[in-house]
């Protein structure tokens, strides 16, 4: 979601969606998981008994929302705190970040290796004599 206080607009995205997008983009206006927005509306449809009045309003939505611009890539880890919430689970979170911090751990460490090696000061000597 957005990180100030106003508030994204509502878009469908096709590309996510399994009709015409409708639920994915609640989900995402909302921060939840997909699966949960289809089966609200599934659910609606069916234990609801106002099956026409769900699919009517779903239909419109297909039709007034606009399709959300391609042109947003912005990937930002989002840990969910609850389970219908959309994002990665800690768990996953908390791997990938350890993960790069050992990758940086073993760059730097190779960093500093070298720049104490003998080979770097011979290098740098060379360097000072031209």
């Amino acid at each position: 979601m957005n990180t100030n206080n106003q508030k994204e607009p509502l878009y469908r995205i096709p590309s996510q969606g399994k009709v015409a997008g409708v639920c994915a983009g609640i989900a995402e206006r909302f921060n939840l998981e997909v699966w949960l927005v289809r089966i609200v509306t599934l659910s609606a449809m069916i234990l609801t008994g106002v099956f026409s009045f769900v699919l009517l309003g779903y239909v419109v939505a297909w039709v007034l929302l606009d399709k959300k611009p391609e042109a947003q890539p912005i990937h930002r880890a989002e840990v969910k705190t609850k389970v219908w919430q959309a994002g990665e689970s800690p768990r996953n979170a908390f791997r990938d970040i350890n993960s790069k911090f050992r990758s940086l751990e073993l760059r730097i460490r190779n960093l500093e290796r070298f720049v104490t090696s003998d080979a770097y000061h011979l290098g740098r000597e060379i360097d000072n004599l031209k």
